[in-house]
């Protein structure tokens, strides 16, 4: 079984994108990656890999680009207290953890360059994940709750190359629709519209090296590819999703954090038997 009693499948690789800019500040200063950004105590970088973990899968391929040494140093320094119960003994001298994060964590840091599109950085890190059947890609910066483990084996089982997860759009915009004299018909929610937007999470197979070429965005150009030859599955989700690509976005899953409100927790929920609470 699983952490938390979940069926645990296979143990893939995850390759997490880190590479993203900083949110700055508004003196221009701050060079922290969007996944170091701040959701309650620890960076979102560490939630994403808290959520792949509670699955069973513990072998990080981290892409570093933009303030690659947040990244390193965060983890070369990683206290276990911060967030695991502990005795002390000996005045100090002498530490137990009743319960650790990362100790089965296996990471592999890998330097893929500072304005690198998302494919090519994808590229860079093949030969770590070429000998596998199967493995996990994401963005640093977004949590869910969806079941990746019923995921991956749908996948598995979908005989594609891709998959990603399908989310409702969450844009607070209005789509507006005029005629030819420009009278407006309608003013429309985006987030009321039939469609879908690409929520990361995917799953791949090694073959989606030879779709995507030198210098390419995996989105724009190999995922293309994919669905003209019917390569590439969409799993549809309608529960938890929230991205952090704006300073407003990162402080709305802080806050919910500090509230003791965190629906992507899931390794916090299983281990207490109710929803997750800060820490």
């Amino acid at each position: 079984m699983a952490r938390g009693g979940r069926d645990e499948g296979s143990d893939v690789k995850v390759v997490l994108f880190c590479g993203g800019y900083g949110m700055r500040m508004r003196d221009d200063v701050d060079d922290v990656p969007k996944p170091m950004q701040m959701v309650g105590d620890r960076p979102l970088l560490w939630h994403v890999m808290r959520t792949y973990a509670h699955f069973g899968h513990t072998e990080f391929v981290l892409c570093l680009g933009y303030g690659a040494h947040h990244v390193v140093d965060f983890f070369r320094g990683y206290d276990e207290t911060r967030s695991n119960d502990f005795v002390l003994r000996k005045g100090g001298t002498e530490l137990e953890l009743l319960s650790s994060d990362i100790a089965d964590w296996t990471i592999t840091f890998v330097h893929t360059g500072m304005d690198t599109p998302i494919g090519e950085r994808l590229r860079r890190v093949r030969d770590h994940v070429a000998d596998e059947d199967v493995f996990a890609a994401n963005y640093a910066d977004v949590l869910t709750d969806a079941p990746l483990d019923h995921i991956e084996q749908w996948f598995r089982a979908s005989g594609a190359v891709g998959s990603l997860l399908a989310v409702p759009p969450q844009a607070a915009f209005h789509m507006v629709d005029s005629d030819a004299d420009c009278f407006v018909r309608a003013i429309t929610p985006v987030t009321t519209l039939d469609v879908q937007e690409n929520g990361g999470y995917f799953f791949f197979t090694p073959e989606v090296f030879d779709h995507l070429g030198e210098g390419e965005d995996l989105v724009t150009h190999a995922l293309p590819r994919l669905a003209a030859q019917r390569r590439l599955v969409a799993y549809p989700y309608t529960g938890f999703w929230k991205p952090a690509d704006t300073v407003k976005e990162r402080s709305e899953l802080d806050a919910m954090a500090r509230h003791g409100h965190r629906p992507w927790a899931l390794w916090a929920e299983a281990a207490s038997g109710r929803p997750a609470e800060v820490g």
